[in-house]
């Protein structure tokens, strides 16, 4: 027999009398327990990332078919030939859900060297084992990005390759899953990046200069078209492709230096000491040499450099795409000087500089560089509501005169990498001793297994790279 209410509502157990609550006119209260609340929010990411993709997929096929009927329409083809031309594309697209559907791993690819070591994983290159094909495979550790909160960010990253199909971006073929990792499936860049191709030069002439930039400012552009804000812009993320172009990488989360824009971060760099001198008297040369020599441990170490990053971005209190072409700026900057102009030795210092930009973005004199260039890199970097922020403001400045925007990928880039074969590293740093063998993946971390539904949804394969085979 049940217990009898007590006057105060509640049952002789102590759990809230719905009916006592009803009679008070009061609502009454459900309690739930932990682990329903797990189960209702797992239930809705799910739901929510399920349909999502159903939409988002429905929207890709039908974007596949105007195209190819625009195409056909360019070409004059007969309505015999337009009936061809789509049933090859209706086999291409049963191709595509059916392999959609095969579960790729990573014992699919063999791994044939490290390129690339971060934080919270490390880039392999990799060769597909049913094509043969090389890529550049990022993997994530899941422990690491719960722990770091950096899940939002790596999710990002994911959605923002899969979207981006573009000259200017690296493109991403598959992303996976096991237990342990996230896998970013990417195509490989023979060429290195642009920090490799300034420590090997020193400085650019003011021509290869405005070469890069004029690159770097339309892969800028076409990531905010697509209304994004990149926010860790610098030459890490810059690779050069074969022929020696930008392609534009690292979306919402950069191997080795994504700590600089976590709330850790932020915490460590403004425990300042203000009697800590940021004037660092020093030659250019000097600048330059201690940079150089630094600058190969900062990008692989956990706690990076905040020498390209924007001072409305360190405060925190919003800020918008014009970020992007301050740290351009920066890059331009070093490119020309041989070093970023807030550099020290000490990340603390950097970012004091980067606060007091004005009184410390200083030209050395014993480094000339031409006034319109000077002109070019004080419209970067600059107030927030003063500086250009548009592709459309950028082509117009006299530094860019000469420079045909509609094909500069066509022109020959001022260097051109020296490539043996299609799985030549050696424009990359060396791994010598890193063991290629992943373990095998599992659940032994309850905590993770608790967790792991918010990487659902992760999985992607791109259209084009699948049904390949069946292209003519």
């Amino acid at each position: 027999m049940a217990s009898e209410s007590g006057n105060n509502g509640t049952t002789t157990n102590g759990a809230p009398n719905s009916s006592a609550a009803a009679t008070n006119g009061q609502q009454p209260t459900m309690m739930f327990s932990q682990p329903t609340i797990d189960k209702v929010n797992k239930a809705k990411v799910m739901l929510e990332n399920y349909y999502n993709n159903l939409l988002q997929e429905c929207d890709e096929r039908e974007e596949r078919y105007r195209r190819l009927e625009e195409t056909m329409q360019n070409e004059g083809l007969s309505e015999q030939e337009k009936n061809e031309r789509r049933q090859t594309h209706a086999m291409k697209e049963t191709e595509f859900l059916r392999l959609k559907r095969l579960k790729l791993a990573y014992n699919d690819f063999t791994p044939l060297k490290v390129i690339g070591k971060g934080a919270f994983g490390e880039v392999r290159l990799v060769q597909k084992k049913d094509t043969g094909h090389i890529y550049a495979m990022k993997i994530l550790r899941k422990k690491d990005m719960l722990l770091k909160e950096q899940v939002a960010h790596v999710r990002a990253e994911r959605d923002i390759l899969a979207e981006a199909d573009h000259q200017w971006v690296v493109k991403m073929y598959y992303s996976f899953q096991d237990s342990r990792n996230l896998y970013l499936v990417m195509e490989f860049l023979p060429g290195g990046d642009m920090m490799t191709l300034l420590i090997k030069k020193d400085t650019f002439s003011e021509e290869m200069t405005q070469f890069y930039v004029a690159e770097t400012a339309s892969a800028i552009d076409y990531i905010h078209k697509l209304g994004f804000i990149h926010r860790d812009i610098k030459p890490d993320n810059l690779l050069l492709d074969a022929k020696g172009h930008i392609k534009l990488s690292d979306f919402g989360l950069c191997t080795g230096l994504k700590k600089a824009h976590t709330t850790e971060y932020y915490r460590e760099i403004t425990n300042i000491n203000p009697a800590t001198d940021i004037s660092n008297p020093q030659d250019s040369k000097r600048r330059a040499e201690t940079w150089k020599k630094k600058r190969r441990e900062l990008a692989y170490s956990t706690v990076g450099t905040p020498d390209y990053i924007a001072p409305e971005v360190f405060m925190q209190r919003g800020y918008s795409s014009s970020c992007d072409w301050w740290s351009l700026g920066v890059i331009m900057f070093e490119m020309l000087i041989g070093f970023p102009p807030f550099c020290s030795e000490d990340a603390q210092i950097t970012y004091r500089k980067v606060m007091q930009w004005r009184e410390t973005l200083i030209f050395p004199p014993e480094v000339p560089i031409s006034n319109v260039a000077r002109d070019l890199i004080t419209k970067f970097c600059c107030e927030a509501e003063n500086r250009y922020n548009s592709l459309v403001e950028i082509k117009k400045h006299p530094f860019l005169n000469g420079v045909d925007w509609e094909h500069i990928r066509d022109r020959p880039a001022p260097y051109l990498p020296v490539i043996k074969s299609i799985d030549d590293t050696s424009n990359f740093d060396e791994f010598p001793n890193e063991d290629l063998d992943l373990d095998p993946p599992n659940f032994a971390d309850n905590d993770l297994r608790k967790q792991d539904y918010v990487f659902v949804n992760y999985t992607y394969r791109r259209f084009y790279n699948l049904t390949q085979k069946f292209q003519k």
